[in-house]
């Protein structure tokens, strides 16, 4: 049977992009540019967010990519989010239907049908989260409808060199924890809202160096959590409003709870070992992180 250790390796790996999902990713990008191009004067487009940051777990959803709007779309600026919100959402819709696309706060979703199957989908993206933005000195300003301003200002690249900083002191391994607590939050659809501010908060709870132990490493990640959720977490790169700044009192309480829970049940996982159950004590772990988890 499987050592846990190797089972926290193997469930890190399966939670890694492949190429074959990177491809897919690609051609989705390219396909909607070509739609955002038909519709806006569009000055250039990439894919950021967690995918970019390697820090996306699976199935493959909400892949974030930024779409820089050119000169003749400033006149969006002076209207509210909404407007600008809306006038992408009837582009995409025209491509993929109304029934697929839909408006978040600062950005539309666009839902590809793919339906995973034990949290996997053949490969595919599940869907794309576009962002319209404006290129603002040497970041980005972006709609946010839930903002008295109305916009956001925004520096992937500070999120993204913080989280290579973070992998680097970690031994490698930093990433592939926020991906695991990313996905035992996806399984028990978010408490943690939104998934970025597991990612803010590992840049202080993971603290080198790295101990060695999946194990306990994950148990005091979910009890550092529960310690820390209620806090307020400022945005990285220090330009836009906190990152939880959607946990109020409730949802924090909630969070803190399923967290408490999460880390019971990885003491519980690894007291089995410890009496000679490794076969439960697996089967307990994917109880926590669902079925990309191995147990045999």
């Amino acid at each position: 049977m499987i050592s846990t250790q190797d089972a926290f390796r193997k469930f890190r790996s399966r939670l890694e992009l492949n190429q074959k999902e990177q491809d897919d990713a690609s051609r989705r990008q390219k396909e909607i540019r070509e739609v955002m191009d038909d519709a806006f004067d569009i000055d250039h487009d990439f894919l950021t967010g967690s995918y970019r940051r390697w820090t996306k777990t699976k199935p493959l959803k909400d892949v974030d990519i930024f779409c820089v709007l050119g000169a003749k779309e400033r006149h969006y600026r002076d209207k509210p989010p909404a407007t600008l919100l809306s006038a992408v959402e009837s582009a995409l819709a025209k491509k993929y239907g109304s029934d697929k696309v839909s408006k978040q706060r600062r950005s539309c979703t666009v839902e590809f049908g793919v339906t995973p199957v034990d949290d996997r989908t053949d490969y595919k993206v599940m869907s794309f989260d576009v962002v319209p933005a404006f290129a603002k000195e040497d970041h980005y300003e972006i709609p946010d409808t839930a903002t008295s301003s109305g916009w956001t200002e925004t520096n992937p690249t500070i999120h993204f060199d913080k989280a290579v900083e973070a992998q680097e002191a970690y031994s490698g391994e930093w990433k592939g924890l926020v991906r695991m607590m990313k996905k035992w939050n996806a399984q028990r659809d978010k408490p943690i809202k939104p998934s970025f501010l597991i990612e803010v908060m590992a840049l202080e709870i993971l603290l080198p160096p790295w101990g060695g132990d999946y194990r306990r490493e994950m148990q005091a990640f979910f009890a550092s959590l529960a310690d820390r959720i209620h806090e307020t977490w400022a945005d990285p790169a220090g330009l836009g409003p906190p990152v939880s700044d959607s946990m109020d009192a409730q949802k924090v309480q909630q969070a803190r709870n399923e967290l408490r829970a999460a880390e019971r049940q990885a003491a519980e996982a690894i007291r089995l070992e410890r009496d000679g159950k490794l076969g439960d004590a697996l089967r307990a772990w994917r109880t926590l992180f669902g079925p990309l988890f191995p147990v045999g």
